[in-house]
């Protein structure tokens, strides 16, 4: 019998900890009411995945305890030695997370939720501290405990729960944007701008092969432009940082939170679009106790650079940007991120919704069939890569959306022109670790042992001299890599490779700096502060002549320009451009 009341304490200890995660869900998604069905169900799923490992785990401590402890335990249903110990390490833990959440991901939080989730640590760590202190002094209670510490425990964990929930309110609603007519006037000939998104390239990365006498273009580009490093997002993904870059919003307000939204049922009005961090919440998803579904376009809910350029009558080219997929474009093309996932379709069913115009649908087509048919090993220079190159599916589009670029751009003349590349990134991911085995290494250009990542790399260097060639006085460039790549944690590797996922060596998921690099006549070259995603939609917007929102949250970067075009081109402000 005095197993059983080992199994019945260890099963408090996993409903405990399924409820100190409920709340942190909540706290991480504020549109979520605290009473409401979608609540009841995320605990249920928390305590479905958690419940089992950490009630089997609490009771093998027990067991572990008895088997080293001079005297048996004999505890109650619910033992009060036992429970002091659980209800401290939950707290504590829950305590920690609570913290490592908030300042990993304020960004993007609004202003009001971080405070309400600041509030609920501070109390969370007052009752866990109160919690430890009684644990501390349990063995003053007696063998049995007695009333007071009973009292003063549960009192200070039923705090630990309600207390934050009662901060964090009972959930915000969102407020659509205010709609006002379009008062812009039209530019007659604003400069022009083009950007090259990266995603996953680190400055530090080239710094390296720059100096060791790789990447011309890339160096050329960092002694004769302004550089600084980026801060990005936490969760560290294309879709919410672009999104930020794209509108100068951080998600509380451009509404683009995560990839993903999260849903316990398929009915559910509220999803969740962010899951605790540092606890192996992915295991959700994982083990089938939530549905994951991609986030659309209509989730962003502020406009992007390229629809606010409309209202100016600027034509705009837009290519790969995450979350463009049944996007419009009023002046200019739109070649959005799903235009390759078409390919899989013969009829091409996909293709209208996927570019605008229909022209654009008309361009881009034979180049993408004529990329597609190529054999993976045509899609390197020479000297061949060995096998593992053939599962790198985005060079391939990299160099189809690039080509498309190019033929569209010369139909379409636009002023502003931006194309999103993903190679680095896939390849960072799988082979980071082979392109940094020693940076002292003697590597030259023409080294066929070098990684796949610096032989793309060198590819991508190929298209920076071209762009950097093909801008002309009053023109700007702009090379922007929207999150770095860092190395994989061994333990994290390790742990991938004991639930069977892939062995990936490089990671984004810390929230590793990207940069930006200007060029231009009117580019003052130099070292410059950080700055952050959401600085590249005013500092574009400012170049070009046009009023910055107020809305925004990044700033134009005006210390990137010499002083001369500083003068003659002031910061101008309207309220808004959402309508």
């Amino acid at each position: 019998m005095r197993y059983l009341r080992m199994v019945t304490n260890a099963l408090l200890g996993g409903v405990l900890a399924a409820m100190y995660l409920t709340v942190l869900m909540l706290q991480l998604n504020p549109h979520v009411p605290v009473v409401s069905i979608t609540a009841l169900r995320w605990f249920g799923a928390f305590l479905a995945l958690y419940g089992p490992y950490l009630t089997v785990t609490i009771l093998l401590l027990i067991l572990a305890r008895e088997a080293v402890a001079s005297r048996p335990l004999y505890p109650g249903w619910l033992s009060l030695r036992i429970l002091a110990w659980l209800s401290a390490a939950s707290a504590v833990s829950a305590s920690v997370l609570t913290w490592l959440n908030l300042w990993g991901m304020r960004s993007v939080l609004t202003d009001a939720a971080a405070a309400h989730m600041r509030e609920g640590a501070v109390a969370l760590s007052i009752s866990a501290v109160t919690l430890a202190a009684v644990t501390v002094l349990r063995f003053s209670f007696g063998r049995r405990g007695n009333a007071p510490a009973a009292i003063l425990m549960v009192t200070s964990v039923t705090a630990s729960i309600l207390v934050p929930l009662w901060f964090r309110g009972p959930g915000e609603v969102p407020l659509p944007s205010a709609h006002r007519p379009n008062l812009a006037r039209p530019v007659s000939q604003a400069p022009r701008v083009r950007l090259l998104l990266l995603d996953g390239a680190s400055r530090g990365f080239l710094l390296d092969r720059v100096a060791g006498g790789q990447l011309p273009s890339f160096g050329r580009l960092l002694t004769r432009g302004a550089v600084l490093e980026m801060a990005t997002l936490r969760p560290t993904q294309a879709e919410s940082v672009w999104s930020a870059a794209a509108t100068g919003k951080y998600p509380p307000k451009n509404g683009v939170r995560s990839e993903f939204v999260y849903r316990v049922s398929a009915d559910e009005s509220d999803p969740v679009n962010l899951l605790p961090d540092y606890c192996f919440a992915q295991a959700l998803a994982y083990q089938g106790f939530v549905r994951v579904e991609p986030v659309v376009s209509t989730s962003v809910r502020a406009r992007p650079i390229w629809d606010i350029l409309g209202d100016y009558a600027i034509p705009a080219g837009i290519v790969n940007w995450p979350l463009t997929r049944a996007g419009r474009i009023g002046r200019g093309y739109l070649l959005s991120d799903a235009f390759d996932d078409a390919t899989s379709s013969p009829i091409r069913s996909g293709d209208l919704n996927a570019a605008d115009p229909t022209t654009a649908v008309d361009i881009a087509r034979p180049v993408f069939d004529r990329w597609q048919a190529l054999p993976w090993q045509d899609l390197w220079p020479a000297p061949k890569p060995d096998e593992r190159a053939a599962g790198a599916r985005r060079i391939r589009w990299d160099r189809a959306y690039l080509e498309a670029e190019s033929e569209l751009t010369d139909l379409f003349r636009p002023r502003l022109t931006a194309i999103r590349l993903e190679g680095i990134d896939e390849l960072g991911h799988a082979f980071l670790r082979e392109a940094q085995p020693d940076p002292l290494s003697d590597v030259r250009r023409a080294d066929p042992r070098r990684s796949l990542l610096d032989r793309y790399y060198a590819d991508l260097d190929v298209e920076i001299g071209r762009l950097v060639d093909q801008t002309a006085p009053g023109d700007l460039l702009i090379v922007i890599s929207g999150f770095g790549m860092e190395r994989t944690p061994l333990v994290k590797r390790w742990f991938s490779r004991a639930i069977g996922e892939s062995d990936l060596t490089g990671s984004h998921e810390a929230a590793p700096d990207g940069f930006l690099i200007a060029f231009g006549s009117n580019v003052n070259p130099g070292d410059y502060r950080r700055g952050s995603v959401v600085d590249l939609a005013p500092t574009v917007l400012y170049f070009m002549g046009l009023p910055i929102g107020r809305d925004m949250d990044g700033f134009a970067r005006t210390d990137l320009f010499k002083a001369a075009y500083t003068r003659e081109h002031p910061v101008t402000y309207t309220a808004t451009h959402e309508r």
